[in-house]
């Protein structure tokens, strides 16, 4: 991210939702709550909107690359 661009920070202890049935159901409780080593499990449906969310700039794009042999672009293939 550019250091002067704004920026937009994501802050359990500045939301009102915390502590509410929204926030057990919120993606940053998710991931933030997973024990170390856990993986994180997206259906294509999903998979797909967050490449859409990469391409359009909201979002880095998916960095993960498999260490089995294969390219790592085995999930472009899905779509």
């Amino acid at each position: 991210m550019n250091p002067t661009s704004p920026s937009f920070t994501i802050d359990c202890d500045t939301c009102v939702m915390q502590h509410t049935d929204a926030c057990g159901d919120c993606v940053v409780s998710f991931i933030c709550s997973r024990e170390p080593g856990d993986a994180i499990v997206v259906d294509l449906s999903e998979y797909r909107a967050l490449e859409m969310l990469a391409e359009s700039g909201l979002v880095p794009e998916l960095r993960h690359r498999d260490r089995s042999g294969d390219s790592g672009d085995r999930h472009r293939h899905m779509s």
